[in-house]
């Protein structure tokens, strides 16, 4: 049965947040859950009308990893969930994969990535198998709370145009600034391990 969801609705599940998951290499283990994976990924790739509506169809995942087919058009929408034939739900795993100590990666204060650096992104993801990813921007506890928000956006983004270069696909990418510590604000060494981009495997 299809789910309908008000503009309103959308707003809230935007706004939910999802908890950091750390690790400490770039080729991390895959057993780190993301069972704090709230909010919905909606990749809006295509379009199409439906009865003079412009509808933007796209595939979600639920917080399970289990995908939903969402219909919408920006005021209200329906989601259902993706079955296979036999009525079995479409269902991923989603692990942080890899994690990117910003300060090997970028210089203080911007989100372009060192050239050579980029090399060593662009050989994880051609050598990943993973259906998707998610890319996470996080910043340490420095300048203000959108000034962390907009640098952590835009290194993940930077992060994900690597992704899209190598033929991967990224199903979303999310900046959360310093909302997400994983060791304290109080020291150098806190610091550095807070500035990160992790990325997450959808498998």
């Amino acid at each position: 049965m299809a789910t309908r969801f008000s503009k309103a609705l959308r707003g809230v599940l935007g706004a939910a947040a999802v908890p950091a998951l750390a690790l400490t290499g770039l080729a991390a283990p895959a057993a780190a859950a993301a069972d704090g994976l709230n909010t919905p990924i909606i990749s809006t790739q295509n379009t199409r009308t439906i009865r003079g509506e412009r509808y933007i169809p796209g595939i979600s995942l639920s917080p399970d990893g289990c995908e939903i087919w969402v219909m919408d058009d920006g005021a209200e929408g329906y989601a259902v969930s993706r079955v296979t034939r036999d009525g079995r739900p479409v269902c991923h795993e989603v692990n942080v994969c890899g994690t990117l100590k910003a300060d090997q990666y970028f210089a203080t204060d911007s989100y372009r990535i060192y050239p050579q650096s980029r090399g060593r992104l662009e050989e994880f993801f051609r050598n990943s198998t993973a259906f998707g990813y998610i890319i996470v921007g996080h910043t340490d506890s420095r300048a203000s709370n959108a000034y962390n928000d907009r640098l952590s956006l835009n290194r993940a983004n930077s992060v994900a145009s690597v992704a899209h270069a190598t033929g991967a696909r990224v199903i979303d990418v999310r900046g959360y600034g310093e909302n997400y510590p994983v060791a304290t604000n109080s020291t150098v060494e806190g610091m550095a391990q807070n500035r990160r981009v992790e990325i997450l495997c959808v498998r």
